[in-house]
């Protein structure tokens, strides 16, 4: 009987610590911060490799090159982003641990074992620079996504072309990458529908790749956007606690 008892007793203790350790997560960070390091992974990862493909396709197929010395093209322009990909990874990965542990510091859990006077009296200046990030990354991620939408859709242009080539058969239509600031105005770097370049790059893996990987970095980037406008609620209610 008495041993009963004492299993009962044991598999309840194993029962509430089981329950303080699940109550004791701060599931709201938790999901916010998943999404956000989701969001900022597929953009950087996406991004990477679309920007490698966009190099691809203008040395292929529109025949530019790079420009010898220091001189600033396209190519040191992707070369630029790419590096401003890698400094989102890592801060954002900072960004993420910090949001973390104001979240385990601000559940209910931690403030009945260390008092709620302790706890917002510690957190406080934390918190609040925890607030002036997540305003100013929600910014940066509104403007980062406006940007991304731009290669969209121009490859979106490009590949509605390929798609319906037999339309625009008996059309000479052209793109020109001096449209889009590209190249300066002195080079003329063009391909036109019914050239051989034309269907090359149209029947090529790079054109088809290189578009829907933007559309994923363009997606990750609505994520993070999302996981910022959650994350400002949740310091909010950390500060009004």
């Amino acid at each position: 009987m008495e041993e009963n008892m004492d299993e009962s007793q044991s598999q309840k203790g194993c029962k509430e610590c089981c329950e303080r350790c699940v109550g004791s997560l701060p599931w709201a960070s938790l999901i916010a911060t998943i999404l956000l390091y989701m969001g900022v992974a597929l953009f950087c990862g996406c991004g990477h490799e679309a920007l490698s493909g966009t190099v691809t396709i203008l040395q292929n197929y529109f025949e530019v090159i790079r420009a010898p010395g220091e001189t600033l093209d396209v190519f040191t322009i992707i070369d630029i982003l790419k590096y401003i990909i890698y400094g989102l990874a890592a801060g954002f990965f900072v960004f993420g641990v910090l949001l973390l542990v104001e979240g385990f510091f601000t559940t209910g859990a931690i403030r009945d074992l260390y008092g709620e006077f302790k706890i917002t009296a510690c957190g406080r200046c934390l918190t609040a620079f925890l607030m002036f990030l997540a305003y100013l990354f929600f910014l940066v991620w509104l403007g980062v996504t406006a940007f991304t939408s731009l290669p969209v859709f121009m490859y979106f242009n490009v590949w509605s072309m390929c798609q319906n080539s037999s339309v625009v058969e008996g059309a000479n239509l052209c793109l020109d990458l001096r449209q889009f600031g590209v190249v300066t105005i002195s080079e003329e770097k063009k391909v036109c529908t019914g050239s051989e370049k034309f269907f090359k790059m149209c029947d090529s893996n790079e054109l088809d790749l290189t578009f829907h990987l933007f559309v994923c970095a363009l997606a990750g980037a609505g994520a993070a956007v999302i996981a910022m406008v959650r994350i400002i609620t949740l310091i909010s209610d950390w500060l009004a606690a």
